[in-house]
């Protein structure tokens, strides 16, 4: 798991998580948790988006790639939004028990 962390870049991975954290202690204090799972989602998708562009930047720059080294490249650019998703998905889980607890 820690693999996977560093891959995806300890920048976007670190403000996912701390967001995530955020959004726990959110859920106890009954705050604003779809908002940080919503904010999760962006810092995911911009975490890939900006891994894409370094990597269409560094392609370009060579004059190609093998197909297999691309393939990896979309691979590793795709954890940060697939972390994102996730804790987009937690949020929305907690918001459905404090719907049917009423709290």
């Amino acid at each position: 798991m820690l693999d996977y962390f560093m891959m995806g870049g300890p920048l976007f991975m670190g403000i996912l998580t701390l967001i995530l954290l955020l959004m726990i202690y959110a859920a106890v204090r009954n705050g604003c948790v779809k908002e940080l799972g919503l904010l999760a989602l962006a810092v995911g998708f911009m975490g890939q988006l900006l891994g894409l562009f370094g990597a269409f930047e560094g392609i370009e720059q060579m004059g190609g790639v093998s197909q297999a080294m691309l393939a990896g490249g979309l691979k590793v650019s795709s954890i940060t939004s697939i972390y994102g998703l996730l804790i987009y998905i937690v949020s929305l889980l907690i918001q459905i028990v404090k719907k049917f607890t009423g709290k």
